[in-house]
C-alpha cells in the first residue's frame, strides 16, 4: 500500500506565475494536482517551458474547481467545469475562463501504456 500527499509532492513546477503542478508518484506512475489562476493559458504559461505548437499530453482527470476551456487542434472547443471528469487527447490548448482558479487532478500519464 502506498499513500502520498500533494502537500509533499515528489515534483513541483511553477507555471509562469499563473499556476503550479504538483506530482506524486504511486507505483512509478505520476498523479498530478494542478491549480491554474485567472489569466492562465497553456500556450502562454506552459508552451515556453515544454515547447511545441500544442499540448501533446493525454489528460484523464477530474475538475475540482473552476472553468477550463479546451481548444483542440481540429477546432473543437470543450468546457470543463467543477464536478466534470475529462479525457483530453493530445493536440490542444486550454485556458482558464472567468475569475475562479481551476483545480484539477490528472491521472492521464498513470494510464498511458508507453
Amino acid at each position: 500500500m502506498t499513500v502520498k500527499n500533494f502537500k509533499q509532492p515528489d515534483e513541483s513546477v511553477n507555471l509562469s506565475g499563473h499556476g503550479h503542478k504538483d506530482t506524486v508518484m504511486i507505483d512509478g506512475k505520476p498523479i498530478e494536482f494542478s491549480e491554474f489562476e485567472k489569466g492562465w493559458r497553456w500556450s502562454n504559461d506552459v508552451k515556453p517551458i515544454v515547447g511545441g505548437d500544442s499540448c501533446q499530453a493525454h489528460h484523464l482527470g477530474y475538475c475540482i474547481e473552476g472553468h477550463l476551456q479546451v481548444h483542440m487542434n481540429d477546432g473543437t472547443d470543450k468546457d470543463i467545469n467543477a464536478g466534470d471528469a475529462f479525457d483530453i487527447p493530445p493536440g490542444h490548448d486550454a485556458e482558464v475562463v472567468g475569475d475562479d482558479t481551476v483545480v484539477l487532478v490528472d491521472f492521464g500519464k498513470a494510464f498511458d501504456n508507453k
